[in-house]
């Protein structure tokens, strides 16, 4: 979607309002934030703006409404959904708001702006004796605010849930200027719609989120950490259940790896290795922990003794000390970044219950490989949450180009087996530009129509983030 340019007022009125230093119309200074990590897109802007406040940001959207001139608000620039590149909108980027405003520990609450990475909000709770637990392979770049408007998920959602359920409160800029500080610390009120649920996954497009009020957790006294083998997905699943049941819900990741992903790290990613003896089809990367010390490790001892006595688990590694436990990280982490040397492939982050996951595979595999013979299919993610990364290879020695031109129609394919299983065709980095048009085959009528009236109600003018979502 492009947009025609803004008028010289209203850019001369933007670049007054944040002054020198906050903009720039250099496109060598813009290029930067205008190509989304994949290579997918490559945008164009003629205005990048950089505010340093609430104040900042509440002028320049209440000019961009008075003049009609479009913005997407930006913050890492991590999404892999193409959300946060304009395409002849103005650029807002958040990244100059840094300031951490209060630390609570007696609330376990955390108020950050929203340019602070997650990394930053990280160590600000742990400087507290506190936890901020949601985390991404991105987290040194990924900020808050694109975190919280793309209602990010990460490795822990199992035990802690997804962005939405690590608010507690939050500050945005709407459509028309008005600044909602909404920056409370309560985990009870119940008076009328919760305006920051709206917010919390709208990819910029009911307001500028600009600061948030975090949940923290306490810290853990004990972390366990092993990598499993397995020969079928399904047994993962059973493992998963026994876990579950070990720790009392101590389960703070459980990521299920395919060995082609595997395989792809170990021979493009510098110092990544398997860490098991025996080349099993599918790893497992488990992780408990405690409050109390020792637990994760106990736990994890009998739970591994329990597998392999029940033949669910055919090998395992446990982690004998932080750097062995970075390194099965790496392993997993590494997973999407060892597929770019094998050529391109179709992305999907997608998920079903947790019970499905093996028949989901079992059957969405045969969907693409009657689709397209010989390609290579790399499964990974938070099976514990039932959120998959379900990316499809080019076929050795496959034309790249012709591949990729049936990138759509394949996806269809997968998405229909998500559909067949109640599931849905993005689990956790949001809809953007990629998948608005293809939801639109998903959802339902009244689920798009409330979604429409929801947005007309706050952003008449349609000047949020406007490619995006219905």
């Amino acid at each position: 979607m492009t947009q025609a340019s803004p008028s010289p007022a209203a850019l001369d009125a933007l670049k007054d309002a944040v002054g020198p230093g906050g903009w720039t119309e250099d496109p060598a200074e813009i290029a930067p934030w205008l190509t989304e990590w994949r290579d997918r897109w490559h945008g164009h802007s003629p205005l990048m703006l950089t505010p340093r406040s609430t104040a900042e940001v509440a002028q320049l959207v209440e000019i961009c409404a008075a003049h009609r001139v479009p913005i997407v608000p930006q913050g890492g620039a991590t999404g892999l959904v193409g959300g946060q590149v304009p395409f002849g909108e103005v650029l807002l980027s958040l990244r100059k708001m840094r300031t951490i405003r209060d630390v609570s520990p007696l609330d376990d609450a955390l108020t950050v702006e929203a340019g602070v990475t997650l990394l930053e909000a990280q160590q600000a709770a742990t400087a507290a004796d506190r936890r901020f637990p949601l985390s991404l392979a991105a987290e040194g770049t990924a900020t808050i605010g694109g975190v919280i408007s793309t209602n990010a998920g990460g490795v822990q959602v199992l035990r802690y849930g997804m962005m939405r359920d690590l608010v507690l409160g939050i500050e945005a800029v709407m459509p028309d200027g008005r600044v909602f500080n909404g920056l409370k610390r309560l985990r009870k009120d119940n008076t009328g719609y919760d305006l920051k649920q709206l917010l919390i996954g709208a990819e910029g497009t009911l307001g500028v989120v600009t600061a948030a009020t975090l949940k923290l957790v306490p810290i853990l006294r004990s972390r366990a950490t092993a990598v499993v083998g397995l020969t079928e997905a399904a047994a993962a699943i059973e493992l998963l259940a026994r876990a579950k049941g070990e720790t009392g819900g101590g389960v703070e990741a459980f990521e299920l790896m395919r060995r082609i992903g595997v395989d792809l790290a170990v021979a493009h990613i510098p110092g990544v290795r398997d860490p098991l003896e025996t080349p099993v089809p599918w790893l497992v990367l488990i992780e408990l922990a405690s409050g109390e010390a020792g637990a994760g490790e106990a736990a994890l001892e009998r739970l591994l003794e329990g597998a392999l006595e029940a033949e669910l688990i055919v090998d395992a590694a446990v982690a004998a000390n932080e750097a062995q436990r970075a390194a099965f990280w790496k392993l997993r982490e590494e997973q999407s970044a060892a597929q770019k040397p094998a050529g391109p492939g179709w992305k999907h982050d997608v998920s079903v219950p947790v019970s499905r996951i093996a028949d989901f595979i079992d059957e969405a595999e045969a969907a693409v490989l009657a689709f397209e013979p010989g390609a290579r299919i790399s499964a990974f993610g938070h099976v514990g949450d039932g959120n998959l990364h379900y990316d499809v290879l080019r076929p050795i020695g496959a034309d790249s180009a012709a591949f990729m031109a049936r990138q759509t129609e394949g996806s269809r394919v997968i998405h229909d087996v998500v559909a067949r299983f109640d599931g849905s065709i993005s689990a956790e980095h949001g809809l953007g530009r990629l998948k608005t048009e293809e939801a639109r085959h998903y959802k339902s009528a009244v689920e798009i129509g409330t979604m429409q009236a929801v947005r007309r109600a706050l952003d008449p003018h349609r000047i949020m983030n406007p490619a995006v979502l219905f």
